[in-house]
């Protein structure tokens, strides 16, 4: 599991410290993997990383993506489609 957001990484260290996740956060400070994955958004004059999330295959292959990411629910959601691909 991968997390990209264009914050720096001194903010992703405090955000998972904060949040205890203990998965790795990219600085896309330059955008462009936000950018490749057709995942960045105007926050007013802000331009941020969007709540996607993609399924990626052993092959690298995009299988499953999510682009109405409710937090609450989609640790489940994601488990789910998971479960599903691997039938």
């Amino acid at each position: 599991m991968l997390g990209v957001s264009v914050d720096s990484a001194d903010s992703h260290k405090q955000f998972c410290t904060k949040e205890g996740l203990n998965f790795k956060l990219l600085a896309d400070t330059d955008y462009k993997v936000s950018t490749t994955y057709d995942s960045l958004t105007n926050f007013g004059l802000l331009k941020v990383a969007a709540r996607h999330t993609f399924i990626i295959n052993p092959e690298g292959k995009i299988v499953k993506v999510f682009t109405e990411v409710k937090p609450t629910e989609h640790s489940a959601e994601v488990l789910s489609a998971l479960a599903e691909l691997q039938k």
